[in-house]
């Protein structure tokens, strides 16, 4: 098994520092969601962040005369809305009011596992064997975590079963991700990666508009976490996501869905410095695992054949 030289990736895959920048952003968002959940609460907090995303994005997509363009294809960028930004960002910000950032990143990192099994039950994306045992180990090393980190033992008590929902609400949101990216191949490719990021922000607010006003906290949170969400909107959501759906143009939706193979270092090491959380050694071989599989499952890694760059 022989690996291509750096050279030769870049040359084949010009989307390659949009993955990087991508992996950063996003890998900072957990930190955000976990300084402003606190005080705004787990709605509030995912339809603050797509509302901030879609004025973000409506005015730059607007000046470039994408208006009517998004008024044609409003159903289908507005469904990816939810599925890729209001639902799953709510279901992390509940998860984090439990668990660390660097436990909610590693796993995120199983959204590409849902995305092939979507993509092979809806698309007829083709899993061999190589493929199918990816899919196992990648939900072996979710197992692994799960019993580590819920104590699923009789000992576990209601601390393991809200580390339990928790960690439920982060592979719901993971499903979520591998359902909007296929949803996005096949329904959206050829949109201009601008419209299909700001449109599905403004479907994402307008979706958690009345849940976030009912669950509104009853007191103003602070300036921090209001900076947070100013952070969420603009830098991990609305530039974010412009990235993202131009790497689905791009490189397919495997490959964008595989950006959250490197979103955990980038977490993990936030997490660390900025919010003093630890990282075990049983966490770091569970996220080996589950990235091995991930690998697998998309094809990004191939048993016994030459890996394929881009």
């Amino acid at each position: 098994m022989a690996a291509a030289s750096p050279s030769a990736v870049a040359a084949s895959s010009p989307w390659a520092g949009d993955f990087v920048l991508l992996s950063a952003i996003w890998g900072a968002s957990f930190l955000f969601m976990d300084l402003a959940t606190v005080e705004f609460g787990a709605v509030p907090t995912a339809a603050v962040r797509v509302s901030i995303a879609a004025l973000f994005l409506m005015p730059i997509l607007l000046k470039r005369g994408l208006g009517p363009q998004l008024l044609r294809h409003w159903r289908p960028v507005f469904v990816v809305g939810l599925l890729n930004s209001g639902i799953p960002f709510a279901l992390y910000c509940f998860a984090l009011l439990t668990i660390p950032t660097g436990l909610s990143a590693i796993l995120n990192a199983t959204a590409p596992l849902f995305g092939a099994a979507v993509a092979w039950l809806w698309l007829n994306d083709r899993l061999n064997a190589s493929r199918t045992l990816g899919l196992v180990i990648g939900l072996l090393g979710v197992v692994l975590l799960a019993w580590d980190k819920t104590s699923l033992s009789p000992s576990g008590g209601a601390s393991g079963a809200a580390h339990l929902l928790a960690i439920g609400a982060c592979l719901l949101a993971c499903l979520c991700y591998g359902t909007a990216a296929c949803f996005a191949k096949r329904y959206l490719m050829g949109l201009p990666p601008l419209l299909t990021a700001a449109g599905s922000q403004l479907g994402a607010a307008l979706g958690l508009a009345l849940p976030a006003l009912w669950l509104w906290p009853a007191h103003m949170p602070g300036a921090r976490s209001w900076l947070s969400l100013l952070a969420l909107g603009v830098l991990c959501t609305g530039l974010a996501y412009i990235l993202y759906f131009r790497l689905i143009e791009h490189a397919g939706p495997a490959r964008a869905l595989a950006v959250t193979f490197v979103v955990p270092v980038f977490a993990v090491l936030y997490g660390v410095v900025f919010l003093g959380e630890h990282v075990t050694t049983w966490m770091v071989g569970c996220a080996a695992v589950i990235v091995c599989g991930t690998a697998l499952s998309t094809g990004l890694l191939r048993l016994g054949r030459r890996i394929q760059p881009g």
